[in-house]
């Protein structure tokens, strides 16, 4: 039986007896003693909980707020309203309670992701079940139907649906078969795979999300951390207030009763928890929604900046673009094309660009016997590296130049690869990329929620860059930057700027940006370290939707914040004016506190994009 139920049946049994009581003729020191029951019933843990908090130095809690003015109300002969607290604020925590839990039922089905092993073939046809922290990175490993994928890799064999709803939030299955990369934390739906693993468990997709989601409450927000500077400086305030309220004016006034019964009401009202529960709540809600949508957000207070952008700037290969080239044109100068295709595609043999994958897709007999020695990649320029002796260079114009080459200029659109050999140039490669298909909706949503500065960065030349922009409606984009011109172009940018990216060159900018934002499915594990929230299907249109999961949770905050704080003024003037009694303080604490968490639990659910 868990905590709440058993708080919920002490409440219970205490309303009996208080029931029961109070049809109980007695007098006195027994009529104390016979409410004392219920009252100890309901609230035992409460008093107790408060003398550990003196015992700790933190005397000014909610739990010391509520003994004293519950206690005092008993020796006061307010029985039934003492009794009447104490219950209200245990079914008032066990409510609070229910909705944490659910928020965080919300996030912990995202642990779901977490395989319990994986099927290792051993070989001889021969699978044995083992742990999956056990599996090394090039092993084979058989996942059946219906079995979680337990480490990231590539399909050997089988062809199969798999469900990235945990991953990514969609619902719809994916196809995969020989050739393809699957990710762990995702679920086989119907054939047998055989998947080559390219990571150790721990680097794998799974594992990585997990750790974001365990680190996400680290965090906090500004508004978190206001709320917990305001209860230390409001609860002594009050206590003080309270103090002041029962002894200064019976000393002028009289009627010492009267006002030790208003001071009473008075710390009931002044309980803060409907500010230090909502709140935490809020945010912790809207990280658990965002996650169960597929972003992955590092902790509130990029929930926070999410809603305070007023700038967004795009890398454009991977994020804006799909990332899959294709060689669209060959121009080689003295050799023949398929010459120049040749010894670009050896060039990049070990590039890990997707212009490298698209040159050596081209040339598929890469792979024939010609040596490449000192392969070399320069970050901004391109590739360099040795093939059967020669220094081929395959990059942008600022490689040509730093060679020596005289390379041409070309006016077709898309990603030119020039390439030179032994420091005379020998051609370039056209490449294209295709637009992602919600490229244009997000950027256009972005400007419907008020975000007027959009901005793209690439390090491709100026007509890619100009055809680009053009086609999502972009009118402000930078061509030619290397990793550091990303950096100090987005730092001059005004305003809270988000960088959206997913390359390893994106890491830097992604780190020095009010918020990063990382493509989480196909993006790098750098940029995924280094980014403060991960979209997991690496589709734009989740920026939009960041940003409106986040404005939405900023709002529930502020009616919260302003809502609880105005309506404990108020009962805090009608109590000590002695108009108010506790029944008010009641719904002034625990009623505030109900009422602000079934606000906050809004934030979790998230329909359409605002």
């Amino acid at each position: 039986m868990n905590e709440r139920v058993k708080v919920i049946m002490r409440v219970v049994v205490a309303v009996l007896i208080l029931w029961a009581v109070n049809f109980l003729p007695s007098e006195g020191i027994m009529r104390l003693m016979l409410y004392a029951v219920p009252y100890l019933v309901a609230g035992y843990d409460v008093i107790l909980e408060a003398l550990d908090g003196i015992r700790e130095g933190e005397i000014f809690g909610e739990c010391f707020l509520m003994s004293i003015a519950t206690i005092g109300a008993l020796f006061l002969g307010e029985y039934n309203e003492a009794s009447a607290v104490m219950i209200f604020y245990q079914l008032g925590e066990a409510f609070s309670d229910y909705a944490s839990d659910r928020s965080r039922d919300n996030i912990t089905a995202l642990m779901d992701l977490r395989p319990d092993y994986a099927n290792l073939e051993l070989g001889g046809g021969e699978v044995q079940r083992v742990d999956p922290s056990g599996v090394e990175a090039g092993s084979v490993i058989v996942v059946r139907p219906g079995e979680k994928i337990p480490i990231d890799g590539v399909v050997l064999d089988g062809h199969s649906g798999i469900d990235t709803r945990a991953l990514t939030g969609e619902s719809q299955p994916s196809e995969v078969m020989a050739g393809d990369e699957v990710l762990s934390g995702c679920v086989n739906l119907s054939g047998v795979l055989r998947v080559r693993t390219t990571k150790i468990f721990a680097q794998s997709t799974a594992s990585k999300v997990l750790e974001l989601i365990g680190n996400a409450d680290t965090k906090k927000s500004q508004a978190e951390k206001f709320i917990t500077r305001f209860a230390k400086v409001y609860t002594p305030a009050v206590c003080i207030s309270a103090l002041v309220l029962a002894s200064v004016p019976p000393f002028f006034l009289g009627g010492f009763r009267e006002w030790f019964y208003r001071a009473l009401t008075f710390l009931v009202v002044s309980c803060p928890c409907a500010l230090v529960v909502s709140v935490p709540l809020a945010f912790f809600a809207a990280v658990g929604g965002a996650g169960r949508r597929g972003i992955l957000v590092k902790g509130g207070i990029f929930i926070e900046r999410l809603a305070e952008l007023s700038c967004v700037v795009f890398d454009k290969t991977g994020t804006l673009t799909r990332g899959v080239f294709e060689v669209s044109a060959v121009h080689p100068e003295d050799i023949s094309g398929n010459e120049l295709l040749h010894i670009a595609a050896h060039a990049e043999r070990y590039s890990p660009h997707p212009a490298g994958r698209a040159i050596r897709d081209a040339y598929p007999g890469e792979s024939d016997g010609c040596t490449v020695e000192d392969a070399e990649e320069i970050p901004g320029y391109g590739v360099r590296a040795r093939v059967n002796g020669r220094v081929i260079c395959a990059g942008n114009s600022r490689l040509m130049d730093d060679t020596g080459a005289s390379w041409q200029p070309c006016d077709r659109s898309g990603t030119i690869i020039h390439v030179s050999t032994d420091g005379e140039y020998s051609g370039h490669v056209v490449i294209s990329d295709a637009l992602k298909e919600h490229s244009r909706d997000a950027v256009s949503q972005l400007r419907s929620q008020g975000i007027g500065r959009i901005v793209m960065l690439t390090g491709d030349n100026e007509d890619t860059a100009r055809e680009v922009a053009g086609s999502l409606g972009i009118t402000e984009y930078y061509s030619g930057m290397l990793p550091a011109d990303k950096v100090k172009k987005v730092q001059e940018l005004p305003g809270v700027r988000a960088f959206v990216g997913d390359g390893i060159n994106d890491a830097p900018v992604l780190a020095c940006s009010d918020v990063g934002i990382a493509m989480g499915a196909l993006g790098s594990d750098a940029a995924i370290e280094a980014a403060d929230v991960v979209l997991m299907d690496d589709d734009p249109l989740k920026v939009p939707e960041a940003v409106g999961i986040s404005r939405r949770c900023m709002r529930i905050v502020r009616q919260n914040v302003w809502g609880s704080i105005g309506v404990k003024m108020a009962c805090l003037v009608l109590g000590a004016l002695g108009i108010a009694g506790m029944r008010l303080a009641v719904f002034a604490d625990v009623g505030v506190m109900c009422l602000a968490v079934l606000n906050s639990i809004r934030a979790m659910n998230f329909r359409g994009r605002q």
